[in-house]
């Protein structure tokens, strides 16, 4: 399993020292900017930049808060405005003037801000289980356990803990998958004890603040000169039915895949997005 060893940091406006990976630096075309979920980090990517990285440029940033990036002071700070200009500041820094984004929940909200602020840097979007609307019930869910699940004691309680919270989203894993997605939000401390690899005050920004700000509909429109894929959960919580309608009416060279057996989030492994992904990024 991959370190931040193989990792680098850079500075944001404010001073925060935050974490990115960078696959294949030297292959040509717009570069691959791939933004987690909310209580989510970088390693949600791994497999996907292993395999993007043949024909791309892949980017891979922990937000701030998350995995080795460190946590904000202020909490006010956790919300897709503060996360854009993170991005924008590592972008600058490397110089890269367009970006593919692959967003993943909130990476997707993050994405449409970004669309409000320059959408000509973004060559294409891709939005992965998230829309301009977020199902109540959905919302609901993330909200009540952001930031209060209780610590555990062993690698094999963190796996437990990764099942009661994604296990209806995701039936079906072996218990290695399960492994290494447990290893994707946990991360050791000093004493060998996995601890989830978050920022508790995230918990604080999304009950009382919300994922989104603004009028989300206003941001998608800043998307309508850009490609955009939009993969979905079939049984997802978050992204219905009805708002991938909504947002194919707005924008009707949308293209919009569901994938089987799976609600919030796909993990962006399964042949479906794999075809999808690669379709979309080679059409570009």
């Amino acid at each position: 399993m991959p370190t931040n060893d193989t990792g680098r940091f850079y500075q944001s406006h404010d001073g925060l020292r935050l974490y990115y990976r960078d696959f294949a630096p030297a292959m040509p075309g717009a570069p691959v900017l791939c933004l987690p979920g909310l209580t989510r980090n970088s390693r949600d990517f791994e497999d996907l930049a292993m395999h993007l990285r043949r024909s791309r440029r892949v980017l891979t940033p922990d937000l701030r808060g998350r995995g080795y990036s460190e946590h904000d002071p202020d909490w006010r700070n956790y919300q897709p405005r503060t996360y854009a200009m993170d991005v924008w500041t590592l972008l600058d820094g490397l110089e890269i003037s367009q970006v593919i984004v692959v967003g993943t929940s909130l990476g997707g909200l993050i994405a449409m801000v970004m669309a409000t602020q320059d959408a000509g840097r973004l060559r294409g979007v891709i939005m992965n289980d998230i829309g301009p609307e977020i199902a109540p019930e959905g919302l609901a869910r993330i909200q009540a356990y952001t930031g209060r699940m209780p610590p555990v004691a062993s690698w094999d309680e963190a796996i437990a803990q990764t099942k009661e919270i994604n296990g209806l989203a995701l039936p079906g894993l072996t218990e290695d998958e399960w492994r290494k997605m447990a290893w994707r939000v946990y991360r050791e401390d000093a004493d060998g004890i996995p601890r989830l690899d978050i920022d508790p005050a995230i918990g604080r920004a999304v009950r009382e603040s919300g994922p989104q700000t603004g009028d989300a509909w206003q941001a998608f429109e800043a998307l309508r000169d850009t490609p955009l894929l939009v993969i979905r959960g079939a049984v997802s919580d978050i992204l219905a039915d009805a708002t991938v309608d909504r947002m194919r009416e707005r924008k009707p060279d949308l293209i919009a895949v569901t994938v089987p057996n799976r609600g919030h989030v796909p993990l962006l492994d399964e042949p479906e997005c794999i075809s999808a992904i690669d379709d979309f990024i080679g059409g570009l």
